[in-house]
């Protein structure tokens, strides 16, 4: 095998052990049995189990928030664009199983990037704005869009990891709800919310 077909495979087999066992489970030694190679060979390509995970982590960030940011980048209204983002995030869970499930694992002690959080983060970001222009609209405050950003993205990362383990429904369906939810409670927001109990 040549260096960058070794590199590759060593990816492939890293993935599935991550995927299957998490960072912590897996060692250098059964990577390199897996890909019927000498320890030596994984330090020499990424100088660690540390580095093969973060190679790992980064196309799997890079193939979900790429997904993402297609869907938003389409245009249309806001509900077409909360929808398009809901399936796009159901879609790379579809596709890409090993991959989610590496980025819900616990990372390794230490990193803060490459976790579901920073990854959940940069959407947010993403749809930030997209909510801040919708809220205009409303004669809501825009100024409150970071704080529905990281609700709408958290939700639909919790029900992305519920499909995962049940695929009761299918990925329409799934989708449907999410936005329904997400939606009608964005349409019915009051402009100052205020909780009706007391402490």
């Amino acid at each position: 095998m040549s260096g960058p077909e070794r590199r590759e495979q060593l990816i492939v087999v890293g993935r599935r052990l991550f995927a299957d066992k998490g960072f912590e489970a897996t060692t250098v030694e059964e990577i390199a049995a897996k890909a019927n190679v000498s320890k030596p060979v994984v330090y020499e390509h990424f100088g660690g189990k540390e580095g093969l995970y973060a190679v790992v982590v980064d196309r799997e960030i890079s193939a979900l928030l790429g997904g993402i940011s297609t869907a938003l980048d389409e245009g249309g209204g806001a509900r077409v664009l909360l929808e398009r983002a809901t399936l796009s995030l159901l879609d790379y869970i579809e596709v890409s199983s090993d991959g989610f499930r590496i980025l819900v694992r616990d990372s390794p002690t230490g990193q803060s990037t490459g976790t579901l959080s920073s990854v959940l983060g940069d959407v947010a970001a993403q749809v930030e704005h997209l909510l801040a222009a919708e809220f205009k609209t409303r004669n809501l405050d825009p100024k409150t869009a970071a704080i529905h950003a990281q609700m709408l993205v958290g939700m639909l990362a919790l029900t992305g990891q519920w499909w995962l383990d049940q695929r009761k429904f299918k990925k329409d369906q799934v989708a449907a709800h999410l936005v329904n939810l997400a939606w009608n409670g964005l349409a019915g927001l009051e402009r100052h919310p205020r909780l009706v109990s007391t402490r």
